[in-house]
């Protein structure tokens, strides 16, 4: 969708400047409201009048509930508007049509802070594509209540923070963690195979910006070993479910799932396997999607505008 013109000197109908593809900026917008009429084209008029190309736009209204979402992907010319020029442009119509609203430069990093136990699986998906710029993140730091990743961590370069935590203690290193959201200014928590449960304060505070993976078998195969005895009970799929972090346990509002197929000539060993690709995908997806501003929230469903 474009809202150019070709003259001699490309245009927008509001006479302003197109963005040179050389010299342009990027930006997301992604709104949320009561549903009604003139929407889309509230939002599109506001970009054209500002000299604005729409590069992707998704949108979704949910008629049970009433209520209307976008995210709009779109280009800019560097020299005619900035962020904060935009935010403030873009306020009076959220305004008028009381959005919620969020308006980010096109493939900002977010500042992530993942928690880990012994399992590195996820930890060294996230890691790796952190690195390699895969997805949009900067890990600024990793939490653990175990030793066993530091090394992995610190081959990164990434501040590694041990955190013990017993039944005496857990109220001490929830506090802590807190000082290091603050400290690194952390815009989302990741728990990467994090095995502690979160109190239901902690979880409250950080609404909304921690996600975490488990096993799909949940609630059916819960303690120690859960593959294992899926294995003894013959199940035909493995999968995994990443999700937000709420104060029911695991039962957070749902970003995203992997299932795979799997038959009786698996081992327990080898649903492990299958188990720790299916949690890397589900949690990377959860993750970047997250990142990318592409899930918004409608109770304790999530809207992913992919």
């Amino acid at each position: 969708m474009s809202t150019t013109v070709e003259t001699t000197l490309p245009t927008t109908a509001a006479g302003a400047l197109a963005p040179d593809p050389a010299a342009a900026v990027e930006h997301v917008l992604t709104v949320d409201c009561v549903e009604s009429p003139g929407l889309v084209h509230a939002v599109s008029e506001f970009l054209l009048q500002q000299g604005c190309d729409i590069i992707d736009i998704k949108q979704y209204g949910d008629k049970a509930q009433g209520h209307f979402f976008m995210r709009v992907h779109f280009a800019s010319a560097q020299e005619l508007q900035s962020t904060p020029d935009l935010r403030r442009g873009f306020a009076p119509v959220a305004e008028k049509w009381q959005m919620n609203w969020q308006l980010e430069p096109h493939g900002r990093k977010r500042r992530v802070l993942v928690m880990v136990s012994r399992m590195g699986h996820c930890l060294n998906d996230l890691l790796f594509r952190a690195r390699t710029g895969d997805i949009p993140v900067e890990i600024v730091a990793v939490v653990s209540n175990h030793r066993d990743q530091e090394g992995l961590v610190q081959w990164h370069g990434i501040p590694f923070f041990h955190v013990p935590v017993t039944r005496d203690t857990k109220a001490d290193a929830e506090a802590r963690l807190l000082e290091l959201v603050d400290q690194f200014d952390v815009e989302l928590v990741v728990l990467a195979r994090y095995m502690q449960v979160l109190s239901d304060e902690l979880s409250a505070r950080l609404a909304g910006k921690t996600i975490n993976i488990h096993h799909s078998f949940l609630p059916s195969f819960k303690g120690a070993k859960p593959y294992h005895q899926a294995y003894e009970r013959g199940v035909k799929t493995v999968g995994a479910t990443a999700h937000y972090v709420n104060a029911e346990l695991d039962e957070g509002p749902i970003i995203s799932q992997q299932v795979i197929e799997v038959d009786h000539t698996y081992t327990a060993d080898d649903l492990v396997a299958v188990g720790r690709d299916a949690e890397c995908v589900a949690l990377r997806n959860a993750v970047r999607w997250h990142c990318e501003g592409r899930i918004l929230l409608l109770g304790n469903r999530t809207v992913v505008l992919r």
